[in-house]
Protein backbone atom coordinates (compact mmCIF):
# COMPACT_ATOMS: atom_id res chain seq x y z
CA UNK A 1 0.00 0.00 0.00
CA UNK A 2 1.60 3.57 -0.92
CA UNK A 3 2.65 5.99 1.82
CA UNK A 4 0.18 8.24 3.22
CA UNK A 5 0.34 12.01 3.55
CA UNK A 6 -3.02 13.77 5.64
CA UNK A 7 -3.48 17.50 5.24
CA UNK A 8 -6.05 18.45 7.76
CA UNK A 9 -8.13 22.06 6.86
CA UNK A 10 -8.15 23.90 10.25
CA UNK A 11 -8.12 27.61 9.15
CA UNK A 12 -11.88 27.99 9.86
CA UNK A 13 -12.21 31.17 11.90
CA UNK A 14 -16.08 30.07 13.42
CA UNK A 15 -17.54 33.51 13.18
CA UNK A 16 -20.61 31.39 14.47
CA UNK A 17 -18.55 30.46 17.45
CA UNK A 18 -19.09 33.86 18.94
CA UNK A 19 -15.47 32.85 20.79
CA UNK A 20 -11.64 34.68 20.62
CA UNK A 21 -10.71 31.22 20.49
CA UNK A 22 -10.05 29.46 17.25
CA UNK A 23 -12.80 27.42 16.28
CA UNK A 24 -10.85 23.68 16.15
CA UNK A 25 -10.01 24.07 19.43
CA UNK A 26 -13.49 24.28 20.67
CA UNK A 27 -13.55 21.10 23.01
CA UNK A 28 -16.05 17.93 22.40
CA UNK A 29 -15.86 14.65 24.13
CA UNK A 30 -13.11 16.42 26.44
CA UNK A 31 -10.40 17.29 23.84
CA UNK A 32 -10.41 20.02 21.29
CA UNK A 33 -11.90 19.24 17.48
CA UNK A 34 -8.47 19.03 16.06
CA UNK A 35 -7.38 16.89 17.96
CA UNK A 36 -10.11 14.02 17.75
CA UNK A 37 -8.73 14.58 13.65
CA UNK A 38 -5.01 14.37 14.62
CA UNK A 39 -5.44 11.52 16.51
CA UNK A 40 -7.20 9.50 13.81
CA UNK A 41 -4.34 10.54 11.19
CA UNK A 42 -1.94 8.91 14.00
CA UNK A 43 -3.89 6.08 13.80
CA UNK A 44 -3.55 5.74 10.02
CA UNK A 45 0.27 5.56 10.65
CA UNK A 46 1.01 8.96 7.81
CA UNK A 47 4.48 9.36 6.86
CA UNK A 48 3.21 13.10 6.98
CA UNK A 49 0.51 14.78 8.59
CA UNK A 50 0.14 18.90 7.70
CA UNK A 51 -2.44 20.72 9.69
CA UNK A 52 -3.22 24.03 7.64
CA UNK A 53 -4.41 26.71 10.08
CA UNK A 54 -5.41 30.34 10.32
CA UNK A 55 -7.32 32.26 12.60
CA UNK A 56 -6.22 32.45 16.00
CA UNK A 57 -2.54 33.33 15.26
CA UNK A 58 -0.22 30.77 16.75
CA UNK A 59 -2.95 29.61 19.29
CA UNK A 60 -3.44 26.40 16.91
CA UNK A 61 0.35 24.94 16.62
CA UNK A 62 1.13 25.65 20.25
CA UNK A 63 -2.23 23.82 21.76
CA UNK A 64 -1.13 20.38 19.36
CA UNK A 65 2.25 20.78 19.92
CA UNK A 66 2.80 16.81 21.13
CA UNK A 67 2.06 15.85 17.55
CA UNK A 68 4.75 15.57 15.03
CA UNK A 69 3.03 17.62 12.01
CA UNK A 70 3.53 20.24 10.07
CA UNK A 71 1.99 23.40 10.70
CA UNK A 72 1.46 25.68 7.95
CA UNK A 73 -0.70 29.09 7.89
CA UNK A 74 -3.37 29.98 5.04
CA UNK A 75 -3.40 33.73 4.57
CA UNK A 76 -5.16 35.16 3.36
CA UNK A 77 -7.97 32.34 3.36
CA UNK A 78 -9.56 31.55 -0.59
CA UNK A 79 -11.09 28.08 -0.21
CA UNK A 80 -10.31 24.86 0.32
CA UNK A 81 -8.57 24.39 -2.79
CA UNK A 82 -6.03 27.08 -1.73
CA UNK A 83 -5.75 25.66 1.42
CA UNK A 84 -4.67 22.37 0.52
CA UNK A 85 -1.84 24.38 -2.06
CA UNK A 86 -0.34 25.75 1.14
CA UNK A 87 0.08 21.99 2.16
CA UNK A 88 1.54 20.98 -0.65
CA UNK A 89 5.46 21.62 -0.65
CA UNK A 90 5.52 19.54 2.70
CA UNK A 91 4.55 16.47 0.79
CA UNK A 92 6.18 13.85 -1.00
CA UNK A 93 4.39 13.33 -4.74
CA UNK A 94 5.54 9.30 -3.92
CA UNK A 95 2.19 9.09 -2.12
CA UNK A 96 -1.45 9.11 -1.03
CA UNK A 97 -2.83 12.68 0.15
CA UNK A 98 -6.06 12.13 2.40
CA UNK A 99 -7.73 15.64 3.23
CA UNK A 100 -9.51 15.63 6.53
CA UNK A 101 -11.51 18.86 8.44
CA UNK A 102 -10.62 20.08 11.61
CA UNK A 103 -14.09 20.43 12.08
CA UNK A 104 -15.21 17.37 11.88
CA UNK A 105 -14.34 15.70 14.70
CA UNK A 106 -16.08 12.30 14.96
CA UNK A 107 -14.69 10.80 11.61
CA UNK A 108 -13.56 6.86 12.36
CA UNK A 109 -10.41 4.81 11.61
CA UNK A 110 -13.02 2.24 9.81
CA UNK A 111 -14.09 4.95 7.73
CA UNK A 112 -10.85 6.28 6.67
CA UNK A 113 -9.38 2.73 6.11
CA UNK A 114 -12.52 1.52 4.03
CA UNK A 115 -11.30 4.77 1.85
CA UNK A 116 -7.54 3.73 1.31
CA UNK A 117 -8.96 0.16 -0.40
CA UNK A 118 -12.01 1.73 -2.18
CA UNK A 119 -9.88 1.44 -5.67
CA UNK A 120 -7.17 3.64 -7.50
CA UNK A 121 -7.48 7.35 -8.33
CA UNK A 122 -9.56 9.39 -6.45
CA UNK A 123 -12.36 8.26 -3.70
CA UNK A 124 -14.43 10.61 -2.28
CA UNK A 125 -16.10 10.31 1.04
CA UNK A 126 -20.21 11.02 0.48
CA UNK A 127 -22.84 10.40 2.34
CA UNK A 128 -27.16 10.70 1.84
CA UNK A 129 -29.02 13.03 4.00
CA UNK A 130 -32.77 13.40 3.87
CA UNK A 131 -31.90 17.03 4.49
CA UNK A 132 -28.92 17.92 2.31
CA UNK A 133 -29.03 21.90 2.34
CA UNK A 134 -25.79 23.21 2.60
CA UNK A 135 -23.75 20.69 1.13
CA UNK A 136 -22.03 19.86 -2.46
CA UNK A 137 -24.09 17.30 -4.59
CA UNK A 138 -22.94 14.77 -6.31
CA UNK A 139 -23.77 14.43 -9.60
CA UNK A 140 -23.39 11.05 -11.30
CA UNK A 141 -24.41 9.56 -15.15
CA UNK A 142 -27.11 7.21 -16.22
CA UNK A 143 -24.34 4.30 -14.93
CA UNK A 144 -23.58 5.46 -11.46
CA UNK A 145 -20.01 7.14 -12.13
CA UNK A 146 -19.21 10.20 -10.62
CA UNK A 147 -18.81 13.25 -12.95
CA UNK A 148 -18.63 16.41 -10.57
CA UNK A 149 -19.54 17.96 -7.30
CA UNK A 150 -22.01 20.89 -7.42
CA UNK A 151 -22.05 23.34 -4.26
CA UNK A 152 -25.60 24.34 -3.23
CA UNK A 153 -24.95 27.93 -3.91
CA UNK A 154 -24.16 26.83 -7.57
CA UNK A 155 -26.43 24.26 -7.98
CA UNK A 156 -30.06 24.14 -9.88
CA UNK A 157 -33.26 23.80 -7.95
CA UNK A 158 -33.41 20.00 -9.69
CA UNK A 159 -29.41 19.56 -8.70
CA UNK A 160 -30.50 20.41 -5.05
CA UNK A 161 -32.90 17.39 -4.89
CA UNK A 162 -30.18 15.17 -5.40
CA UNK A 163 -29.37 13.64 -0.87
CA UNK A 164 -26.03 12.13 -1.86
CA UNK A 165 -23.59 14.92 -0.68
CA UNK A 166 -19.93 15.71 -0.62
CA UNK A 167 -18.43 15.57 3.10
CA UNK A 168 -15.58 17.05 1.74
CA UNK A 169 -13.24 14.24 3.26
CA UNK A 170 -10.99 12.58 0.15
CA UNK A 171 -8.44 10.20 -1.01
CA UNK A 172 -6.19 10.95 -4.18
CA UNK A 173 -2.57 10.04 -5.38
CA UNK A 174 -0.48 13.22 -4.82
CA UNK A 175 1.04 13.98 -8.18
CA UNK A 176 -2.52 14.18 -9.61
CA UNK A 177 -3.73 16.37 -6.51
CA UNK A 178 -0.89 19.02 -7.22
CA UNK A 179 -1.42 19.14 -10.63
CA UNK A 180 -5.09 19.45 -10.14
CA UNK A 181 -5.06 22.34 -8.03
CA UNK A 182 -2.60 24.12 -9.90
CA UNK A 183 -5.26 24.65 -12.53
CA UNK A 184 -8.14 25.73 -10.30
CA UNK A 185 -10.30 28.57 -11.11
CA UNK A 186 -12.10 30.91 -8.67
CA UNK A 187 -15.24 31.67 -10.72
CA UNK A 188 -17.92 31.15 -8.93
CA UNK A 189 -20.36 33.01 -6.43
CA UNK A 190 -17.42 33.06 -3.80
CA UNK A 191 -15.04 33.71 -5.80
CA UNK A 192 -13.30 31.07 -3.80
CA UNK A 193 -10.82 27.91 -4.99
CA UNK A 194 -13.25 25.13 -4.65
CA UNK A 195 -11.01 21.90 -3.98
CA UNK A 196 -14.49 19.94 -5.13
CA UNK A 197 -13.65 21.32 -8.80
CA UNK A 198 -10.74 18.60 -9.12
CA UNK A 199 -13.45 15.86 -9.29
CA UNK A 200 -14.76 17.38 -13.18
CA UNK A 201 -10.78 17.76 -14.00
CA UNK A 202 -10.54 13.89 -12.67
CA UNK A 203 -13.65 12.74 -14.91
CA UNK A 204 -12.28 14.76 -17.70
CA UNK A 205 -8.95 13.09 -17.80
CA UNK A 206 -10.28 9.79 -17.17
CA UNK A 207 -8.87 9.30 -13.98
CA UNK A 208 -11.91 7.08 -12.15
CA UNK A 209 -13.62 8.49 -9.18
CA UNK A 210 -14.70 6.27 -6.28
CA UNK A 211 -16.66 7.02 -3.61
CA UNK A 212 -16.93 5.53 0.05
CA UNK A 213 -19.68 5.86 2.76
CA UNK A 214 -19.76 6.07 7.00
CA UNK A 215 -20.91 4.10 8.87
CA UNK A 216 -22.92 6.44 10.51
CA UNK A 217 -23.59 10.20 9.18
CA UNK A 218 -22.42 11.81 12.71
CA UNK A 219 -18.97 10.75 11.57
CA UNK A 220 -19.18 13.67 8.95
CA UNK A 221 -20.84 16.75 10.59
CA UNK A 222 -19.46 19.45 10.86
CA UNK A 223 -19.33 22.20 13.33
CA UNK A 224 -19.74 25.54 12.54
CA UNK A 225 -21.81 26.81 15.76
CA UNK A 226 -22.01 26.21 19.47
CA UNK A 227 -25.89 24.85 19.25
CA UNK A 228 -23.97 22.27 16.65
CA UNK A 229 -21.28 21.72 18.88
CA UNK A 230 -23.55 20.77 21.80
CA UNK A 231 -25.50 18.20 19.05
CA UNK A 232 -22.60 16.68 18.13
CA UNK A 233 -21.61 16.47 21.54
CA UNK A 234 -25.12 14.59 22.93
CA UNK A 235 -24.63 12.61 19.62
CA UNK A 236 -21.34 11.29 20.63
CA UNK A 237 -22.73 10.41 24.38
CA UNK A 238 -24.93 8.49 23.17
CA UNK A 239 -22.80 6.65 20.73
CA UNK A 240 -20.61 5.81 24.12
CA UNK A 241 -23.75 4.91 26.08
CA UNK A 242 -24.60 2.04 23.64
CA UNK A 243 -21.00 0.92 23.58
CA UNK A 244 -21.17 0.55 27.58
CA UNK A 245 -24.74 -0.96 27.23
CA UNK A 246 -23.48 -3.58 24.38
CA UNK A 247 -21.08 -4.45 26.91
CA UNK A 248 -22.52 -5.14 30.00
CA UNK A 249 -22.56 -1.99 31.99
CA UNK A 250 -25.75 -0.76 33.84
CA UNK A 251 -26.69 2.68 32.90
CA UNK A 252 -29.27 4.37 35.22
CA UNK A 253 -29.67 6.75 32.45
CA UNK A 254 -28.14 6.72 29.22
CA UNK A 255 -29.00 9.83 28.05
CA UNK A 256 -27.18 11.42 31.78
CA UNK A 257 -23.51 10.07 31.23
CA UNK A 258 -20.71 12.20 29.98
CA UNK A 259 -17.37 10.26 28.59
CA UNK A 260 -14.63 12.58 28.15
CA UNK A 261 -11.94 10.28 26.91
CA UNK A 262 -11.75 6.52 26.89
CA UNK A 263 -13.44 4.22 29.49
CA UNK A 264 -12.93 0.82 30.13
CA UNK A 265 -15.55 -1.76 32.06
CA UNK A 266 -15.35 -5.08 33.85
CA UNK A 267 -18.39 -6.99 34.20
CA UNK A 268 -21.29 -6.12 36.24
CA UNK A 269 -20.08 -2.46 36.28
CA UNK A 270 -22.87 -0.15 37.00
CA UNK A 271 -23.43 3.69 36.89
CA UNK A 272 -25.64 6.00 38.18
CA UNK A 273 -27.15 9.29 36.81
CA UNK A 274 -25.04 12.77 35.93
CA UNK A 275 -21.49 10.67 36.32
CA UNK A 276 -18.15 12.49 34.40
CA UNK A 277 -15.32 10.07 33.02
CA UNK A 278 -12.39 12.52 31.93
CA UNK A 279 -9.31 10.90 30.13
CA UNK A 280 -8.57 7.49 30.37
CA UNK A 281 -10.78 5.60 33.62
CA UNK A 282 -10.78 1.93 34.15
CA UNK A 283 -13.36 0.12 36.31
CA UNK A 284 -13.02 -3.56 37.16
CA UNK A 285 -15.45 -5.78 37.18
CA UNK A 286 -18.79 -5.37 40.09
CA UNK A 287 -17.59 -1.55 40.25
CA UNK A 288 -20.37 0.55 41.61
CA UNK A 289 -19.99 4.61 40.62
CA UNK A 290 -22.98 6.95 42.14
CA UNK A 291 -24.65 9.94 41.20
CA UNK A 292 -22.84 13.12 39.94
CA UNK A 293 -19.61 11.81 40.47
CA UNK A 294 -16.45 12.89 38.65
CA UNK A 295 -13.69 10.42 38.31
CA UNK A 296 -10.50 10.96 36.29
CA UNK A 297 -7.79 9.50 34.68
CA UNK A 298 -8.22 6.47 37.32
CA UNK A 299 -7.91 3.35 37.99
CA UNK A 300 -10.46 1.29 40.37
CA UNK A 301 -10.67 -2.05 41.34
CA UNK A 302 -13.45 -4.44 41.44
CA UNK A 303 -16.11 -4.52 43.77
CA UNK A 304 -15.30 -0.80 44.66
CA UNK A 305 -18.45 1.53 45.77
CA UNK A 306 -18.14 5.04 44.85
CA UNK A 307 -21.18 7.09 46.14
CA UNK A 308 -22.74 10.01 45.47
CA UNK A 309 -20.90 13.11 44.59
CA UNK A 310 -17.05 12.31 44.84
CA UNK A 311 -14.43 13.49 42.93
CA UNK A 312 -11.50 10.87 42.04
CA UNK A 313 -8.61 12.81 40.40
CA UNK A 314 -5.38 11.57 39.02
CA UNK A 315 -5.38 8.15 41.43
CA UNK A 316 -5.92 4.51 42.05
CA UNK A 317 -7.95 2.68 44.07
CA UNK A 318 -7.73 -0.75 45.41
CA UNK A 319 -10.58 -3.96 45.57
CA UNK A 320 -13.89 -3.67 48.01
CA UNK A 321 -12.74 -0.02 49.03
CA UNK A 322 -15.64 2.43 49.79
CA UNK A 323 -15.78 6.17 48.85
CA UNK A 324 -17.71 9.42 49.66
CA UNK A 325 -20.29 10.25 49.38
CA UNK A 326 -18.21 13.92 48.62
CA UNK A 327 -15.18 12.47 49.07
CA UNK A 328 -12.02 13.87 46.61
CA UNK A 329 -9.16 11.91 45.53
CA UNK A 330 -6.62 14.64 44.05
CA UNK A 331 -3.66 13.57 42.19
CA UNK A 332 -1.00 10.84 43.25
CA UNK A 333 -3.70 9.30 45.77
CA UNK A 334 -3.54 5.49 45.68
CA UNK A 335 -6.04 3.51 48.09
CA UNK A 336 -5.07 -0.19 49.02
CA UNK A 337 -7.88 -2.79 49.26
CA UNK A 338 -10.85 -2.58 51.73
CA UNK A 339 -9.75 0.97 52.56
CA UNK A 340 -12.91 3.26 53.50
CA UNK A 341 -12.93 6.99 52.48
CA UNK A 342 -15.83 8.86 54.21
CA UNK A 343 -17.85 12.41 53.28
CA UNK A 344 -15.92 15.04 53.43
CA UNK A 345 -12.63 13.53 53.34
CA UNK A 346 -10.25 14.78 50.91
CA UNK A 347 -6.58 12.95 50.21
CA UNK A 348 -3.58 14.42 48.34
CA UNK A 349 -0.50 12.66 47.15
CA UNK A 350 -0.85 10.13 49.85
CA UNK A 351 -1.12 6.07 49.96
CA UNK A 352 -3.86 4.71 52.51
CA UNK A 353 -3.36 0.90 53.78
CA UNK A 354 -5.60 -1.78 53.28
CA UNK A 355 -8.56 -1.69 55.37
CA UNK A 356 -7.81 1.77 56.95
CA UNK A 357 -10.51 3.98 57.22
CA UNK A 358 -11.41 8.04 57.69
CA UNK A 359 -14.67 8.14 57.54
CA UNK A 360 -15.57 11.45 58.29
CA UNK A 361 -14.21 15.35 57.63
CA UNK A 362 -10.47 14.74 57.23
CA UNK A 363 -7.21 15.83 54.90
CA UNK A 364 -4.78 13.80 54.17
CA UNK A 365 -2.01 15.32 51.96
CA UNK A 366 1.48 13.95 51.60
CA UNK A 367 1.42 11.35 54.22
CA UNK A 368 1.80 7.24 53.88
CA UNK A 369 -1.08 5.43 55.42
CA UNK A 370 -0.08 1.96 56.63
CA UNK A 371 -2.82 -0.76 56.91
CA UNK A 372 -5.76 -0.75 59.50
CA UNK A 373 -5.39 2.53 60.76
CA UNK A 374 -8.83 4.53 61.82
CA UNK A 375 -8.06 8.55 61.39
CA UNK A 376 -11.10 10.15 63.28
CA UNK A 377 -12.81 13.20 62.35
CA UNK A 378 -11.24 15.75 61.61
CA UNK A 379 -7.84 14.87 61.56
CA UNK A 380 -5.27 16.85 59.36
CA UNK A 381 -1.97 16.61 57.97
CA UNK A 382 -0.67 19.86 58.02
CA UNK A 383 2.04 18.83 54.79
CA UNK A 384 2.72 22.69 54.23
CA UNK A 385 4.35 25.53 56.13
CA UNK A 386 4.01 27.98 53.69
CA UNK A 387 7.26 27.71 51.63
CA UNK A 388 7.64 23.67 51.30
CA UNK A 389 5.45 20.48 51.98
CA UNK A 390 6.59 17.74 54.24
CA UNK A 391 5.32 13.82 55.19
CA UNK A 392 3.56 12.14 57.46
CA UNK A 393 4.07 8.66 58.40
CA UNK A 394 1.07 6.48 59.95
CA UNK A 395 2.43 3.43 60.58
CA UNK A 396 0.06 -0.14 60.86
CA UNK A 397 -2.78 -0.37 63.08
CA UNK A 398 -2.64 3.63 64.81
CA UNK A 399 -5.59 5.00 65.99
CA UNK A 400 -5.92 8.87 64.80
CA UNK A 401 -8.57 10.73 67.80
CA UNK A 402 -10.62 13.21 66.38
CA UNK A 403 -9.86 16.88 65.85
CA UNK A 404 -6.06 15.86 65.78
CA UNK A 405 -3.49 17.87 63.70
CA UNK A 406 -0.55 15.81 62.83
CA UNK A 407 2.45 18.74 61.81
CA UNK A 408 4.56 17.10 58.96
CA UNK A 409 7.35 16.19 59.44
CA UNK A 410 6.40 13.24 61.73
CA UNK A 411 5.99 9.91 62.57
CA UNK A 412 2.93 8.02 64.08
CA UNK A 413 4.39 4.68 65.15
CA UNK A 414 2.80 1.22 64.64
CA UNK A 415 -0.06 0.73 66.76
CA UNK A 416 -0.12 3.90 68.87
CA UNK A 417 -3.20 5.84 69.78
CA UNK A 418 -3.00 9.50 69.57
CA UNK A 419 -5.63 11.29 71.97
CA UNK A 420 -7.85 13.76 69.85
CA UNK A 421 -8.14 16.95 70.22
CA UNK A 422 -3.98 16.70 69.86
CA UNK A 423 -1.45 18.72 67.85
CA UNK A 424 1.30 16.47 67.44
CA UNK A 425 4.44 18.07 66.32
CA UNK A 426 6.96 15.08 67.40
CA UNK A 427 7.11 11.22 66.74
CA UNK A 428 4.66 9.30 68.37
CA UNK A 429 6.22 5.81 69.27
CA UNK A 430 4.89 2.81 68.96
CA UNK A 431 1.77 0.94 71.06
CA UNK A 432 1.61 3.87 73.19
CA UNK A 433 -1.09 6.73 73.87
CA UNK A 434 0.06 10.19 72.78
CA UNK A 435 -1.91 13.14 73.70
CA UNK A 436 -1.59 17.04 73.44
CA UNK A 437 -3.81 19.46 74.99
CA UNK A 438 -3.56 22.49 77.30
CA UNK A 439 -5.20 22.07 80.90
CA UNK A 440 -9.17 22.68 80.97
CA UNK A 441 -9.96 25.46 82.93
CA UNK A 442 -13.39 27.32 83.51
CA UNK A 443 -13.95 30.87 83.85
CA UNK A 444 -16.34 31.56 86.44
CA UNK A 445 -18.73 34.62 86.03
CA UNK A 446 -17.71 35.33 82.18
CA UNK A 447 -20.87 36.29 80.53
CA UNK A 448 -21.02 35.75 76.89
CA UNK A 449 -21.30 38.68 74.63
CA UNK A 450 -24.76 40.12 73.46
CA UNK A 451 -25.50 41.29 70.00
CA UNK A 452 -26.04 45.59 70.76
CA UNK A 453 -28.72 47.45 69.36
CA UNK A 454 -28.70 49.33 66.67
CA UNK A 455 -29.17 53.37 66.86
CA UNK A 456 -32.78 53.83 65.28
CA UNK A 457 -32.27 57.22 63.07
Amino acid sequence: MSPLNIVILAAGKGTRMYSNQPKVLHALAGKPMLQHVLDCAKALQAEQICVVYGHGGEAVPQAMAQYEAEFVIQEPQLGTGHAVRQAMPHLDDNSLTMVLYGDVPLIQLQTLQQMRVAGDGLVLLTVNLTQPTGYGRIMRDADGRVLSIVEEKDATPEQRKIQEVNTGILLAPTQMLRHWLAQLKNNNSQGEYYLTDIVAMAVAQGVEVHTAQPAHAWEVEGINSKTQLAVLERTWQRVEAQRLLAHGVTLADPARLDVRGTLICGRDVAIDVGCIFEGTVSLADNVRVGPYSIIRNANIAQGTQVAAYSHIDSSSVGANCHIGPYARLRPGSHLHDDAHVGNFVEIKNSEVGAGSKANHLSYIGDATVGARVNIGAGTITCNYDGANKFRTIIEDDAFIGSDTQLVAPVRVGKGATIGAGSTITKDAPDGELTLSRSKQITINGWKRPVKQAKDKK
